[in-house]
């Protein structure tokens, strides 16, 4: 299975061969847990890379019901899907971004920040949709208090288990795969900052039992980055296309004011008049004062650091359009006149026939035969 077109071949476990090979090399390592599946000695090892660990079955009226909790296995389950994504990530590459870049012709600068937005782009809506169904089958968004009512959320469904697990597994494959894609230096300090932020807050809300309000939290900034990268492809493509920034703007300022109410509401509202206050690690249970002092204030620090980098984006937009605005109207005065055409005998003007006094010469008439 080979995911990039080789021109060239290199010496073994050189750079280049590791960059050009990754996927295939992180394909066999796949290939070689699923076989572990195959064979009764190896299937229990097999089985903590594929499915989620920490299952317990409990009864209720409708019948048996399995929850998962956490714990160390879950970092089995996460490297076993860190390696599908970088095949994912591959196979969109190849199949996808590549083939549009060659027909864009696009510089070295923009091609990077189109194959960023095309992978963020796919990851988002899957991401979006995903997180949507979950809150839809869960009942959260019918049942907003649900999302701080019988805290703590220790026993987790297996879709939002493995949603959570899922989201760790990319955004570590992110780390890697600057190295692997060849970021210029002068991208990998903003990637890396949303990158870590973002593995911050989803091991935060995973950790700390908060995956209800987490759940929400990540589809509102999905859905959010999905209009921005949106409009970034569309403005690569065409530089003409900007209005879908302006759609990308309002969603983003509602997203920043959304993410901080439901933040106060269920953290410092709602857990603040839960009955079971205290630090209990063996129920799960964060709900001090210090705790969630600190889950907002991260949340806060976040969230305003977002709208100053969302302000200086704007500003900067601004003043491109009022630079463009002005070298357009210096253009447009400094377009000379059309001249007079002439000819050698001066009778005519711009191909019209005009008598020397400015009287327009009289027609003859034909004699009639």
């Amino acid at each position: 299975m080979a995911f990039r077109r080789r021109n060239k071949s290199y010496p073994f476990f050189s750079q280049e061969f590791l960059i050009q090979n990754h996927a295939d090399i992180v394909f066999s390592l796949v290939i070689l847990i699923l076989i572990g599946l195959m064979f009764e000695t190896t299937a229990k090892t097999a089985i903590l890379f594929i499915q989620p660990q920490y299952n317990v079955t409990t009864l209720s009226p409708e019948g048996e019901v399995t929850t998962y909790l956490y714990g160390w296995k879950d970092f089995a389950t996460v490297l076993f899907y860190f390696f599908i994504t970088i095949i994912l990530h591959a196979v969109v590459q190849e199949y996808l971004l590549d083939k549009v870049n060659r027909r864009l012709h696009l510089s070295k600068s923009k091609n990077t920040k189109f194959n960023e937005s095309g992978q963020l782009c796919v990851f988002h809506f899957v991401s979006s949709v995903w997180s949507f169904y979950v809150l839809i089958t869960e009942g959260y968004l019918l049942h907003p208090s649900s999302l701080w009512e019988n805290y703590p959320h220790s026993h987790l469904r297996f879709q939002v288990k493995f949603f959570y697990l899922t989201q760790l597994a990319y955004w570590l494959h992110a780390l890697p795969e600057l190295y692997f894609q060849k970021v210029r230096k002068e991208e990998i300090p903003r990637q890396l900052q949303y990158i870590c932020l973002y593995l911050l807050h989803i091991s935060a809300a995973y950790l700390l039992n908060l995956t209800r309000v987490g759940l929400v939290l990540l589809f509102l900034q999905y859905l959010s980055e999905l209009g921005f990268h949106i409009a970034r492809l569309l403005y690569f493509t065409d530089e003409n296309h900007q209005k879908m920034f302006d759609l990308w703007a309002v969603s983003f300022v509602f997203t920043r004011m959304a993410t901080l109410t439901l933040m106060f509401l269920s953290v410092g509202f709602g857990l603040a008049r839960a009955e079971n206050q205290g630090l209990d690690l063996e129920m799960g249970n964060f709900n001090t004062v210090l705790i969630r002092m600190t889950v907002l204030l991260l949340v806060c620090l976040t969230q305003s650091w977002l709208l100053w980098k969302f302000i200086r984006f704007q500003l900067r937009r601004w003043r491109e359009f009022r630079h463009e605005q002005a070298v357009r109207k210096k253009a447009a005065t400094k377009q000379p006149l059309r001249p007079l055409k002439r000819d050698s005998l001066g009778n005519h003007e711009n191909g019209v026939l005009k008598a020397e006094n400015g009287v327009s010469p009289r027609t003859k008439k034909l004699k009639s035969l």
